[in-house]
């Protein structure tokens, strides 16, 4: 059998097609089954994708289309092509985004999450602040251990906008344990408003930030976004002069 066609098939798990393909000396017959097949995988993979890009949660769908990244500072050996490549994400590496509000961090994660759905990942994106509550609902619940399960899942997981919002004890120690239970297992995207320094004022306890935050930056790159507010200056702009 051509190798295509044996590729698809064992692709699609098709053992018996292989062999009544293997028996057929008309071309005809196996030009039309491989192009039978090629919409099959094509279909299979969309109806994939949509279904990990619904589950992931993503609040808007982005992609890098036109994204400018001259107000970003990589750190050393990166680059925005390698950094959508995606081999941090196999090494099991995080991606800080820092930065003023509205310089793109939000869309970055986005866009990173939706192409690690294309190539079949497991995203989970939360605010950091919904997160929490959720958290906070399944321990109350006594449903958490089940919960943080379903996370240990996820090969990517995106929190969004932690700064905004203050935690209180017991968020801030039930995000710690998802955070901790990512470490060198699967990978996180964090954006944030706030240096490292200031996060003590979002999760309150010292110890706890510094062993929070030193499980983060290990094997992880940290983006600096600089710059006026995307949303800000575009509202400017659509004032009349």
């Amino acid at each position: 059998m051509p190798t295509a066609l044996g590729d698809l098939c064992r692709q699609l798990r098709l053992a018996h097609v292989v062999d009544y393909v293997s028996a057929q000396q008309n071309e005809q017959i196996r030009s039309i089954v491989e192009q039978i097949l090629v919409a099959e995988l094509d279909g299979r993979r969309r109806a994939k994708l949509g279904k990990l890009v619904q589950q992931a949660g993503f609040p808007h769908i982005k992609t890098f289309e036109g994204y400018v990244y001259d107000h970003i500072s990589f750190p050393n050996g990166s680059s925005p092509e390698l950094l959508q490549e995606l081999d941090w994400l196999e090494r099991k590496e995080n991606l800080l985004l820092m930065g003023a509000v509205g310089t793109g961090k939000t869309h970055m994660a986005t866009a990173l999450g939706v192409e690690a759905c294309r190539r079949g990942k497991a995203v989970q994106f939360y605010r950091a602040s919904d997160l929490v509550s959720v958290l906070q609902e399944k321990f109350a619940a006594g449903t958490l251990s089940r919960f943080r399960e379903k996370l240990k899942k996820t090969d990517l997981l995106i929190l969004d906008e932690v700064g905004y919002v203050p935690f209180s004890q017991t968020g801030s120690e039930l995000l710690f344990n998802v955070i901790a239970d990512c470490y060198e297992q699967q990978s996180v995207i964090v954006t944030s408003n706030l240096e490292f320094g200031q996060w003590t004022s979002v999760f309150g306890d010292t110890k706890l930030t510094s062993a929070l935050v030193d499980r983060l930056v290990h094997h992880a790159h940290i983006l600096s976004f600089t710059g006026e507010s995307f949303r800000f200056k575009q509202a400017m702009d659509r004032i009349p002069v």
